[in-house]
């Protein structure tokens, strides 16, 4: 039997990037490249083991917004014409290489592509929510959800109506889904503030994750740190990151990810090869652009890189796995000495971090689960879900306020650079929260406006939008989609209480901005407007 556990938790999310005007839409390349280079590759890692009959048992959160992109129609054709185009240049690019020194990795290029093309179309129909729920089923995965757009909820608690329909759509389009209803949720940017877990409970939410100094800094000290649950007087469970397995994997400069023989993330072909050959397959505006096809390994700090050799970069993800695995059972043998219960090592990531970033990751975390069967019996493969039903008894504390951003707090989200936004998004909220009072039963056409005007604020708030602003990258991007979902809501707004309702924008709008189609605005009811109706 196991003297501990590792709870691995990968947190999937984009912002939703849509954009039915332009076919060509930038920020839409987001999407494709984590589908290419993360989601594909994670759920090939996931058939490899069941097909060699190796157990595995991992946390998944998938946010709404990411979930609703992998089931969209038209993100759905574009992607595969996307993926047609990588496919042809990766043809081409295995003859344009023949007797150079990035052949082979030009050939490991045109097998991944062909691989995804079968993973994408021919087992899962175009619909990666069909893979992630296969292995949910299959109880290799526990699948959590995230706030319906991200939100960064301490910031949006000045109208705790906003946070409960940030977290009531998640819950039901997770249900929708997947089937079942979350056990639990990543808060988005692991942000959380007293009050946050008592509208989790509200919905059935039994646990969430925090930065190390939520728990560590909890109002009663933590008798085991970060290595058992604590539980908020809600009841809901919550659990803190462990920073050494953390710092491990996320770190460029510390962490595998930055050793020299891994590929070179900056150094693409969509910059480096010559425009005449390379115009077909980036911007038809001629924007160079990452393609994904990198012929680099990182080499050094400089300037100067060598050819990426991915048989020297596959063994050097094994050693790392093993080392990560050593680490973790000297960690757990340690611990398990001093408690009164098998420890549990937290060990939350980004899912992107795992082939997009970090382009050996997938390969990585299926050396570890691989390693971690075989190779010893010290640490098991848990999730927290299924912690809480083995240890049902653990200690009861507030944690602090926190978030895994930088410095451990808001910074990044409430900054000069982007404060300018939240007076908006509380007086929008505060609106639509009057708007569900005033019109509790609408039906037809205002119903329609009123939900749109719902779908419109949970755009504004999520906080990739901020995020971006602080960051200084695609900056514009970030504020023009807040002020035009701010805008599109204040417009809603105005003809739902002036009686004039125009349908043909109101249909433009539902078509552009389409999240969430089971959406109902009655989410946004105020507590004291739904308990009258109750009572």
């Amino acid at each position: 039997m196991a003297r501990g556990y590792l709870a691995l938790v990968l947190h999937a999310h984009l912002p939703y990037v849509r954009h039915p005007e332009h076919e060509h839409f930038l920020e839409e390349r987001w999407f494709y490249e984590a589908v290419t280079e993360t989601y594909i590759p994670l759920l090939q890692v996931f058939e490899r083991l069941e097909r060699d009959g190796v157990p595995f048992r991992l946390t998944v959160s998938l946010s709404p917004p990411l979930v609703s992109m992998f089931t969209d129609p038209l993100l759905q054709e574009r992607y595969t014409k996307h993926l047609d185009r990588l496919i042809e240049l990766s043809n081409r690019e295995a003859e344009r290489t023949r007797g150079t020194p990035f052949h082979d990795t030009a050939l490991m290029y045109q097998h991944n592509f062909h691989a995804a093309r079968r993973t994408w179309h021919d087992t899962y129909g175009r619909n990666l929510a069909r893979g992630f729920r296969r292995f949910q089923d299959a109880g290799r995965l526990e699948l959590t959800t995230c706030a319906a757009t991200h939100g960064f909820l301490p910031l949006l608690m000045v109208n705790p109506e906003a946070v409960r329909a940030q977290v009531a759509v998640a819950v039901d389009l997770h249900r929708r889904h997947f089937g079942v209803a979350p056990r639990g949720i990543w808060l988005p940017e692991c942000a959380y503030a007293p009050g946050v877990d008592q509208i989790l409970n509200e919905f059935g939410i039994k646990f969430f994750f925090t930065d190390t100094h939520g728990v560590l800094y909890a109002s009663h000290r933590p008798r085991y740190g970060v290595f058992a649950p604590l539980y908020c007087p809600s009841g809901v469970a919550v659990f803190g990151r462990d920073t050494e397995s953390s710092r491990q994997v996320w770190s460029a400069k510390e962490g595998y990810p930055g050793d020299f023989d891994y590929r070179e993330f900056y150094r693409d072909i969509g910059f480096d090869l010559d425009f005449g050959y390379i115009k077909p397959y980036i911007h038809p505006d001629g924007i160079r652009l990452h393609t994904g096809i990198k012929y680099y390994r990182i080499t050094g700090t400089g300037d100067h890189k060598e050819p990426y050799v991915p048989a020297r970069a596959v063994e050097k993800a094994a050693i790392h796995a093993a080392n990560f695995m050593f680490n973790r059972q000297l960690q757990v043998d340690y611990l398990s000495g001093i408690m009164d219960r098998p420890p549990v090592i937290v060990a939350p990531y980004d899912a992107e971090l795992f082939g997009h970033w970090w382009f050996e990751g997938p390969q990585w975390l299926e050396f570890l689960i691989r390693k971690m069967h075989y190779d010893q019996d010290t640490v098991e493969l848990i999730t927290p879900g299924d912690y809480l039903e083995r240890f049902r008894c653990n200690q009861v504390a507030v944690p602090c306020a926190s978030s895994w951003g930088n410095k451990g707090y808001n910074e990044v989200w409430l900054c000069r650079a982007n404060d300018w936004i939240y007076r908006h998004l509380h007086l929008a909220a505060a609106r639509m929260t009057g708007l569900a009072d005033d019109y509790p039963s609408a039906g037809g056409l205002l119903r329609r406006a009123l939900n749109q005007a719902a779908r419109e604020l949970l755009l504004a708030q999520s906080s990739d939008w901020a995020f971006i602003m602080n960051t200084g990258t695609m900056v514009d991007y970030a504020v023009r989609r807040t002020k035009k979902h701010l805008l599109n809501f204040l417009g809603l707004e105005r003809q739902i209480r002036e009686h004039r309702l125009e349908e043909g924008w109101l249909a433009w709008l539902e078509e552009t901005n389409n999240i969430f189609p089971d959406l109902d605005y009655s989410c946004y009811r105020s507590s004291r407007e739904k308990a009258a109706r109750a009572g």
